[in-house]
């Protein structure tokens, strides 16, 4: 009977409900040809990168375990600069995004825009600058932020915010959860950190066909998508998380952690039966 392991350094709610958890070097030692590994490692807490381990999950592949969200999949996930790059190249919609870096020349920025670490979560320091002086200022505080000398941060045109935004879960290749995350009062981030409480939806079939375009734009096994409205029912791409939490809210009918367990099932299996 194979092993379905979840390589992540946290045992949050999320990955305990998928799996059994293990760190990367846990894996190596226990997993061997037949067991299934999703990797889960999210970016550091300093911002400034991807959690340890990512040269793990391509040691496990290369000792035959079925490596579901692989190392390229969650660099293009936690690095926002990858990620753009990735959605253009699929042609999906998502603002448009510049690297700003202490080693390069300041880019020409036009607000309304948005200010963020290019390996970000959380919403922590992200800023929006609607003028000239915003900007100014924005640049400033990032000066002083360790993870901006280390990474830079990215400038991306600023989508009006409605107050609320979708985050779809993908898993292998299927929409099995999303919310509708509405903003705190006074406060226009999405981020549950920061206050936005989540409420059950159905997401539309446009939003559905965009986050299933992302997913597949970085190979993504289980991914959230956020999405933001936009004109004429349309749904931009803001972000996309390679180790998304979720919990009962996101149920689209039957439970969603038995929906994800099931869907990654069903494609650790497409990706083992090219090779046998």
């Amino acid at each position: 009977m194979c092993t379905f392991a979840i390589i992540a350094h946290r045992r949050s709610a999320t990955n305990t409900r998928l799996g059994s958890v293990l760190s990367p070097a846990q894996a190596l030692s226990r997993l061997g040809p037949g067991d299934i590994a999703l990797g889960r490692l999210d970016v550091l807490p300093s911002l400034d990168g991807i959690e340890p381990g990512l040269w793990a999950l391509d040691r496990l592949s290369a000792l035959g375990v079925t490596v579901l969200n692989q190392r390229r999949t969650l660099t293009a996930a936690h690095d926002k600069l990858a990620t753009a790059a990735a959605l253009a190249a699929a042609s999906l919609p998502h603002p448009r995004t510049v690297l700003v870096a202490p080693w390069l020349e300041l880019p020409e920025l036009e607000p309304p825009l948005v200010l963020k670490p290019r390996f970000g979560s959380w919403g922590e320091d992200v800023i929006r600058c609607d003028d000239e002086s915003a900007v100014e200022k924005g640049l400033a505080l990032l000066r002083t932020r360790a993870w901006y000398d280390a990474t830079g941060a990215l400038a991306q045109k600023l989508v009006a915010p409605r107050g609320y935004d979708l985050r779809v879960v993908v898993a292998g290749g299927r929409v099995i959860g999303a919310v509708r995350r509405v903003a705190a009062p006074g406060e226009w981030r999405t981020n549950v950190a920061l206050g936005a409480r989540r409420e059950p939806v159905s997401p539309p079939d446009e939003a559905r066909a965009v986050a299933l375009g992302a997913a597949a734009a970085i190979g993504g096994d289980l991914v959230g998508i956020d999405l933001l409205p936009s004109d004429l029912g349309t749904w931009v791409v803001l972000e996309v998380n390679g180790a998304v939490d979720f919990n009962g809210t996101y149920a689209l009918g039957n439970d969603v952690y038995d929906e994800a367990r099931q869907a990654l099932g069903s494609r650790a299996l497409i990706r083992v039966e090219p090779a046998a």
